[in-house]
C-alpha cells in the first residue's frame, strides 16, 4: 500500500474504533477504506 494509503487508512480506524489493518497490497488497501469509510459514516 502506499504511504497516503496507510495514513489514511489508520485515521479511519480510528474513528470506526478498530486497529488499522497491515501488510496490505494497493488493491487490498483500497477496499480497506471503503469498507472503514462505510463504518464511519
Amino acid at each position: 500500500m502506499t504511504g497516503p494509503q496507510a495514513s489514511y487508512l489508520e485515521t479511519l480506524a480510528q474513528q470506526a474504533g478498530e486497529e488499522p489493518p497491515k501488510g496490505l497490497n494497493k488493491s487490498e488497501a483500497s477496499r480497506a477504506i471503503d469498507e472503514l469509510r462505510q463504518k464511519t459514516q
